[in-house]
């Protein structure tokens, strides 16, 4: 039996990895692009094929395949406020150079853009569905916005395109410049347990969902004999707090009674209190739920860590 062919964009990332594992599992033969000269050596035995791309500037010819999922992007909110267009000319051009080689393929494929809960206002009722107030609070919003009406434009030529707006990722392998592996950074350089750390506001509550959860529901999405909607957000539907977060950390590496302390100057002022996303399309429809909690999240990311 021929093996369906699945293309991950952005495969050697914190997610690429991961989703990799998570189709290998369920008998998909992954396909990998990224900028690297060579898929990263952890998922080589279950990549069947690589290709070194620059996606703003053109699509590899791969044609023949069950499904896209497109992560490659510029994908850090903060960095996109020093260079706006950036952010905008790259994300947008990848899904052109993307879309318009499927649109000249017999053979077109389910294509998954991978977008952002980040694109909401958080200034809405909690929880926030699939139909809840856009916000345009940063140049990577924007970029992740103009995606979107990319798929809505691809979609009215012919093309399988659908959306996912993840929330909050968290768990192994994950780079610093998010919250556990800063954490997890600043905890590592103390070195007893009545140091403190210093922290921005870590009373706001985010909706955290481990990678590997947020794999599993886009690989459902890619494969889903049929889709009843465009958009599908990813999601737990709870709320955690980054000092829960941080409790966790300190448990796991066992330093319980650390301290920490705010620095005004790590303090976002336009935070919002908290975030909640609602999952409800995907879990009704793909019946996609959350299997793996905080607790194991962070002592996965903690044993990932070299």
């Amino acid at each position: 039996m021929i093996k369906q062919k699945v293309v991950i964009s952005g495969i050697n990332g914190f997610v690429g990895h991961h989703l990799a594992r998570e189709l290998d599992s369920v008998g998909i033969a992954v396909i990998g692009i990224g900028l690297d000269a060579a898929v990263d050596s952890d998922i080589t035995e279950i990549v069947s094929s690589y290709y070194q791309s620059d996606l703003s500037a053109t699509w590899p010819d791969i044609p023949n395949v069950t499904a896209v999922i497109h992560l490659a992007g510029l994908a850090a909110v903060g960095p996109s406020f020093d260079n706006p267009q950036k952010y905008i000319n790259i994300n947008s051009a990848m899904v052109t150079h993307l879309c318009e080689y499927y649109l000249k393929q017999t053979i077109k494929p389910r294509i998954v853009v991978v977008s952002s809960g980040a694109i909401y206002s958080p200034n809405q009722s909690m929880p926030i569905s699939e139909t809840g107030e856009v916000g345009f609070s940063s140049p990577y919003a924007v970029s992740k916005i103009l995606n979107e009406n990319q798929v809505t434009y691809y979609r009215n030529r012919g093309l399988d395109c659908v959306v996912a707006r993840p929330f909050n990722h968290i768990g192994p392998g994950q780079k610093q410049g998010f919250i556990l592996p800063d954490f997890y950074g600043r905890l590592s350089r103390i070195e007893s347990d009545n140091q403190t750390i210093q922290t921005g506001n870590i009373e706001t509550r985010r909706d955290y969902t481990d990678v590997r959860d947020i794999a599993r529901a886009y690989s459902k999405l890619a494969l889903a004999p049929k889709l009843d909607h465009i958009i599908y957000n990813i999601c737990s539907g709870v709320s955690l707090s980054g000092r829960e977060i941080l409790d966790e950390l300190k448990a796991t590496i066992k330093l319980p009674n650390m301290k920490y302390e705010t620095d005004p100057s790590l303090i976002r002022p336009t935070d919002a209190m908290e975030i909640i996303g609602d999952a409800s399309r995907l879990k009704n429809e793909l019946d996609w739920v959350p299997l793996i909690d905080i607790h194991q999240t962070v002592i996965d990311f903690v044993q990932s860590q070299p």
